[in-house]
């Protein structure tokens, strides 16, 4: 995990809006586009972003693209999180 890729790709208010979205469930990329209205280009990019962070994956069907979030990253980021401000797993 890159703390720094993923601290950078969350950096971003749209892809925190994609984040959030992709909490309720697996969702086309074109419906993601129009929920958060914006174009499919736009929404290539910073879908780009995040999956270079690994906090997202795709799932290809047909002709559609779906995507998730990566729950297992997010959980990494929670324990390095916890970690810098000095968590009970952590005290000496």
């Amino acid at each position: 995990m890159s703390v720094n890729k993923i601290l950078s790709a969350l950096a971003d208010d749209t892809r925190r809006s994609v984040i959030m979205k992709l909490r309720e469930g697996r969702i086309s990329s074109g419906d993601l586009a129009q929920h958060l209205e914006i174009s499919p280009q736009a929404l290539s990019y910073h879908l780009s972003k995040l999956k270079k962070a690994d906090l997202i994956y795709e799932t290809k069907e047909r002709n559609f693209i779906f995507y998730e979030l990566n729950l297992s990253v997010l959980g990494e980021l929670i324990v390095w999180l916890d970690a810098l401000k000095g968590g009970a797993d952590n005290e000496s």
